[in-house]
């Protein structure tokens, strides 16, 4: 995998004083950006500062085929080792941005070197929510965000046999269809009544569940932590209820929250999340885009913030279009994934405050999906092993929910 030294980044830090189009963070959205300002005719100079020593690479893989399969991290890669130098897009990796000028128009590293701007880029992304639980710094107790979390993950996995998993969420249940692929105990602690409760309805975490279920997991609903224990090493968790649960190792897998400190710190709204308008602008000339943005849907009445790569790559292409003088409202039909064992889970829309729900087919057969409708327009479909009726809902959402325009 591409990784740029300290000393490479000193040769080039002369090269950064003042940046065009400054991008802080080098993710999904950091590198869509630049390809898309590129792409559209762009030819200023760009700059993504990433606070991973790694070129932008796809995450979604971490949690399943990578964390699974084992593969050299170079498979990925967005792009090619050598795609940036050839687009001159300047990469700083290993680079974490610590304050924000905005009346200056400049932005101070961690290192101590600055980069001045014309215009400001967050797409900063998102870290493992914080989970304040006595022996939660314990050895032995893990996240999976980043490739680095993996590289310290998989040889305690290998050593392990029996596995707690805090959240039943997207990324807790992949994991746990790994283990028990691998033969390991798994355990899913979840707090809620049911399984991905946050982004599924009820039809759709039954199955889940007595998927998971029937391959082995052992999964605990309404179960809340008291703590994760252990003195040198984490050997299990105490649940609040007073049950134990032995473990070789813990992962924590509660959710994400975004990278907004520096951004909130610099004067901007921010709400779990960096606040920005229909164009994605959080302030005159700063723009915040995938993760870490937070943008109202006229779709659906709210404010929202997506994590999903088609987010990451939509909302990327639609600033570029901004910046380029092409202005267009973004107000998308959200979709999302999720690989489980053999069943491949795609949602799209928001399904909270549905009032109707009808079931297609018979999820006994493995394949079917199901509709969500709010005075009588669809607003979400999950579908199951049935792409087919993934890419009809997002056509008819788009339908019934038309996307903004601005007058």
């Amino acid at each position: 995998m591409h990784v740029v030294s300290p000393a490479t980044r000193a040769q080039h830090s002369g090269s950064l004083r003042v940046v065009g189009i400054l991008i802080l963070g080098a993710g999904q959205a950091a590198a869509q950006l630049a390809i898309s300002l590129r792409q559209g005719g762009y030819g200023g100079s760009i700059a993504m500062v990433g606070d991973e020593p790694y070129a932008p690479y796809q995450r979604p893989p971490l949690s399943k085929a990578f964390l699974k399969e084992r593969p050299s991290a170079d498979t990925l890669l967005l792009r090619r080792e050598g795609f940036w130098a050839d687009q001159k897009v300047q990469l700083e990796v290993g680079a974490a941005a610590a304050s924000v000028d905005r009346a200056g128009k400049r932005v101070s590293l961690a290192d101590g070197r600055t980069i001045d701007y014309e215009t400001l880029v967050f797409a900063t992304g998102t870290r493992a929510r914080d989970l304040p639980v006595p022996g939660i710094a314990l050895p032995g107790v893990f996240s999976l965000r980043k490739i680095d979390d993996v590289r310290r993950l998989r040889p305690a996995l290998d050593a392990a046999k029996r596995i707690a998993i805090i959240g039943g969420g997207y990324i807790g249940l992949e994991v746990a269809a790994v283990m028990r692929q691998e033969a390991r105990d798994a355990t899913v602690i979840e707090a809620e009544d049911r399984v991905m409760k946050r982004v599924a309805g009820e039809a759709v975490s039954a199955f889940f569940d007595a998927f998971h279920r029937g391959r082995g997991v052992d999964i605990r609903l309404g179960a809340r932590l008291a703590a994760i224990e252990g003195s040198a090493q984490a050997t299990g968790i105490a649940l609040t209820s007073g049950e134990k649960i032995a473990a070789d190792l813990v992962l924590v897998a509660t959710g994400a929250r975004a990278n907004d400190d520096v951004a909130a710190a610099a004067g901007l709204k921010c709400d779990n999340g960096i606040q920005v308008d229909d164009f994605a602008r959080a302030a005159p000339d700063v723009y915040a885009i995938g993760d870490c943005a937070r943008f109202f849907s006229h779709r659906y009445g709210r404010t929202i913030r997506l994590e999903c790569v088609q987010n990451a790559i939509d909302q990327a292409k639609a600033v570029a279009a901004a910046i380029l003088g092409q202005p267009k409202p973004y107000d998308p039909v959200p979709w999302f994934w999720s690989d489980q064992y053999e069943i491949k889970l795609q949602i799209t829309g928001l399904l909270d405050g549905y009032d109707a729900v009808e079931t297609i087919g018979n999820p006994a057969d493995n394949r079917f999906s199901v509709e969500y409708r709010k005075g009588g327009k669809l607003i979400a479909v999950d579908a199951i092993n049935d792409g087919r009726a993934h890419m009809l809902g997002r056509r008819r959402i788009a339908v019934d929910l038309p996307e903004f325009v601005a007058a």
